[in-house]
């Protein structure tokens, strides 16, 4: 990797468009992603953010702007972008006749790695499920499928990982325990560009947030920058009430908390 990669954002565009038919998607957007962060692309339902995502993944061209993916074209580089990046989509994409080390057995096989079965059990320790690396996928939860999912995505070590929209249709315990792996990938420096409909994700997950509306980013910055959009808070009294989150693991227990 050359001294520009290394030290330039992990992606950078600039100016991205898409349309199909009359309908523009994307009108011009632009944004940088550090290396080692989490970068959330937050909008409603048809804004373009897996249109943006299948554009930086190469799986689609975007009719005009610039986009680099770990130094890489997307557009010029598309072979060294996908040996740079992971994508994990809305669904996991597990087979579920195979059980969870031999889901990961056969990607590492299918890569051509050294090891397969040490970097299998490897990854099962890594996101707590080698007590069930040898049962059928089938037989797992939605978090612990999401998991694997995500697991599956990172044989090879890619140091760009794309999810888009990784918690849709997880229950809230499943769905926290996808915040604790997204954060431990960031943690161990992986860079991680992520969409989301759900703005306690974004809150909870992302070093940055760029809003994404009609196609166009309309803000992109930090929580608290973002938080200073508005007008500053008054000081009031007001009884502290559980958030639903108390509740909900005061219900089931704290001992649920990361497990399935």
């Amino acid at each position: 990797m050359s001294t520009t990669q290394a030290q330039g954002p992990a992606i950078h565009v600039q100016g991205l468009t898409k349309s199909f038919g009359k309908l523009e998607v994307l009108r011009g957007v632009d944004f940088d992603v550090a290396r080692g962060s989490i970068f959330a692309l937050l909008g409603s339902n048809g804004a373009g953010k897996t249109t943006a995502i299948r554009i930086l993944s190469t799986l689609a061209k975007a009719d005009a702007g610039a986009a680099v993916v770990n130094g890489f074209d997307v557009a010029t580089q598309a072979t060294d972008v996908r040996e740079s990046i992971s994508l994990t989509g809305q669904f996991a994409a597990v087979d579920e006749i195979l059980t969870g080390r031999e889901n990961l057995v056969l990607v590492a096989r299918l890569r051509h790695l050294r090891n397969p079965g040490k970097i299998a059990d490897d990854l099962l320790k890594r996101f707590s499920l080698t007590d069930a690396g040898a049962r059928r996928a089938s037989t797992y939860s939605g978090g612990m499928r999401r998991r694997l999912d995500i697991a599956m995505s990172l044989i090879g070590n890619p140091p760009v990982i794309f999810l888009d929209e990784p918690t849709t249709g997880l229950d809230p315990q499943a769905r926290i325990e996808v915040w604790q792996a997204v954060k431990e990938l960031a943690g161990q420096g992986t860079t991680v560009l992520l969409t989301t409909q759900y703005l306690e994700e974004a809150e909870h997950l992302a070093d940055r947030i760029a809003i994404l509306h009609e196609g166009r980013i309309i803000v992109n910055g930090t929580l608290t920058e973002l938080k200073q959009l508005l007008p500053p808070a008054k000081v009031e009294y007001v009884e502290k009430q559980p958030t639903l989150e108390d509740v909900f693991f005061a219900l089931v227990g704290n001992d649920e908390r990361g497990q399935s």
